[in-house]
């Protein structure tokens, strides 16, 4: 293998960081467009804030706890070099810049906890959110990217697959919106049974576009290299979108008789969720039954939350988290083995692939879903991130505007 810095590589992975930030804004317009208008502003924005705090922590601190030389040897925290004071634009992870691969990882970080936020829209106070997002990426994100991200992370030395996050982004914010639901409880509007009513169909389709684009650099970027791997991750992440979006609109019109717009958007998004772990290991068969499956899981996850009474406002538990879970899971029956990683079931892999697989699950949703708890426990109470009833009944964008 050539040593030194690779430019194709390297100009591969500066476009895929540019795609990935943009996956954040994409969020804000897809966030912004399902909720009403009162709370369109303040959706918008506890996106784009993510973008600024979680950039500062990480440069201050964050890429090296989450990717720095093991601390004890047991593969749960990094201890890196503060400020990347050690690391300039002609240090190389291997034949990229290091500075530019500390700048892609962080894109993840930004998205995932701009993910939560989902959860909670239209009930949450802007300024804990602020808190929350800080230390929340500090002691959830970080530990978990190191687990799974980091060379010396246990999760990765114990060979389990996850090719671009699908513990760390999807699993993670999933289980961690859970959490925040569960400690900010139902909203006035959940309680009536109203639900959420999207007052901006088409910014919920632009949304999904940025955030389809973005996908393609997030998944594929993830290769660090711009050859067969990218490729295969590429093409992936398109077959498992569009199977994941006809597979919804056809089970809306089993179901009801009806085909909505917010459907089409939601399947996509579940098949592109799904196949984020999996876009390296899996054939384009394998995509493509992983777009249904998450699409079918995904469909009946939603509804959940009106059976069990928990209210994820924008379902990202029953997206995020079931899909995640899909895809990893499903690492265990459809990997090839080919490139990277172990087969699975189907191409001769042994059960214990899926044990692992399975295990990291649970240990990263156990972890995610403890920490944030009590994370959003100790806010509320200190800080009543929770709006009264009729701070929610004016809506956010009011009580933003009041301070």
């Amino acid at each position: 293998m050539s040593t030194g810095l690779n430019t194709g590589d390297s100009a591969w992975l500066l476009v895929s960081t540019a795609m990935v930030l943009l996956m954040t804004p994409g969020l804000a317009f897809f966030y912004g467009g399902m909720v009403r208008s009162k709370n369109m502003l303040t959706m918008l924005y506890m996106s784009f804030i993510c973008i600024s705090l979680v950039t500062i922590l990480w440069f201050l601190y964050g890429y090296g706890i989450a990717f720095g030389k093991d601390a004890g040897g047991a593969g749960l925290i990094g201890w890196g070099d503060w400020r990347l004071g050690n690391v300039t634009p002609d240090t190389l992870q291997g034949r990229i810049p290091e500075q530019i691969y500390a700048c892609f990882q962080l894109t993840f970080a930004i998205i995932t906890v701009a993910l939560i936020s989902g959860s909670i829209a239209g009930r949450a106070r802007f300024g804990p959110w602020i808190l929350f997002v800080v230390v929340w990426v500090t002691l959830v994100y970080l530990p978990i990217a190191h687990w799974v991200f980091a060379p010396s992370g246990w999760i990765n030395e114990w060979g389990v697959m996850d090719f671009a996050g699908g513990l760390v982004v999807e699993l993670n914010s999933g289980i961690s919106g859970l959490a925040m639901a569960l400690v900010l409880g139902r909203g006035v509007e959940f309680r009536r049974g109203e639900g959420p009513r999207p007052d901006n169909i088409p910014f919920v389709m632009l949304g999904l576009g940025l955030l389809w684009f973005g996908w393609f650099g997030f998944n594929a970027g993830s290769a660090l290299s711009d050859g067969a791997l990218a490729t295969r991750a590429f093409v992936s992440t398109m077959i498992a979108g569009c199977s994941g979006m006809l597979t919804w609109r056809l089970l809306e019109w089993v179901r009801t008789r009806h085909l909505t717009r917010l459907g089409s958007a939601s399947g996509a998004l579940a098949g592109l969720v799904a196949i984020t772990p999996s876009c390296a290991f899996v054939a384009v068969e394998g995509a493509f039954f992983i777009g249904v499956v998450a699409a079918v899981v995904c469909t009946y996850a939603v509804e959940v939350k009106l059976v069990a009474g928990y209210d994820d406002t924008l379902d990202v538990v029953g997206i995020h988290g079931a899909g995640g879970i899909v895809g990893v899971l499903a690492l265990g029956f459809l990997a090839t083995g080919r490139y990277q990683g172990s087969p699975g079931l189907f191409y001769g892999g042994a059960a214990s692939v899926l044990g692992k697989q399975a295990v990291a699950v649970l240990a990263v949703a156990a972890y995610a879903f403890i920490v944030t708890f009590v994370i959003g426990k100790i806010i509320d109470r200190l800080f009543r991130m929770r709006m009264t009833p009729e701070e929610q009944d004016r809506g956010t964008d009011a009580a933003f505007v009041e301070g």
